[in-house]
């Protein structure tokens, strides 16, 4: 009954690890080694970008896929070096593969280390976009970055979502193996065979 009651609640340690949001935010890694949602602008030198849709999902934060189009759309990024506040920056949004401007900004400072882009009706239609982002330095030089983004595609289920749900599932699973003696027996019967193998 001792090894039963541990490998239960080892299991359990395990499936609140595997599915910790923690864990998943930003790939899984610990920092922004594995970020997707970044732009490197110079050598070990970052933007860190985020995408709402406030008025179609307005809890939820997107990089790579945005699921509507004809929405609200804001595009935020977050200087990770405070020397870029001191720089003029230039955003751009295209429709690929035609290149397509769909947004501009003119190149500013902003000293708040945070841009918030607003396109009031988001992307028209569904499919790529690229954003395109420019710094220009005192000297004159222009350094590039670009990221491309999905639009239209629709919500998918997050992963954290299903992990959520599956742990909500064994949650009430063992609820009811507490509480049902039948259920109880059978599963102990079951765990006592595989013991035996």
């Amino acid at each position: 009954m001792k090894k039963v009651n541990i490998l239960r609640n080892g299991f359990l340690v395990f499936l609140g690890l595997v599915f910790s949001t923690v864990l998943w935010a930003h790939g899984g890694a610990a920092g922004t080694d594995t970020d997707q949602c970044k732009f490197e602008l110079e050598k070990d030198h970052w933007l860190h970008y985020t995408a709402y849709q406030p008025k179609a999902y307005p809890a939820e934060e997107f990089c790579g896929n945005l699921p509507d189009v004809n929405t609200l759309t804001q595009l935020v990024f977050d200087y990770q070096d405070q020397r870029y506040r001191n720089m003029a920056i230039e955003f751009e949004v295209t429709k690929e593969p035609e290149g397509t401007r769909v947004f501009f900004s003119e190149a500013k400072k902003h000293k708040s280390g945070t841009v918030v882009l607003n396109l009031p009706e988001g992307v028209a239609e569904p499919g790529k976009y690229l954003i395109h982002i420019t710094l220009l330095q005192d000297t004159g030089e222009r350094l590039d970055a670009h990221m491309s983004f999905k639009a239209g595609a629709g919500q998918p289920a997050s992963k954290s979502s299903l992990g959520l749900y599956a742990l909500l599932f064994f949650a009430a699973l063992y609820g009811v193996y507490l509480s049902h003696a039948g259920f109880k027996r059978a599963v102990d019967q079951l765990i006592g065979k595989a013991k035996e193998i």
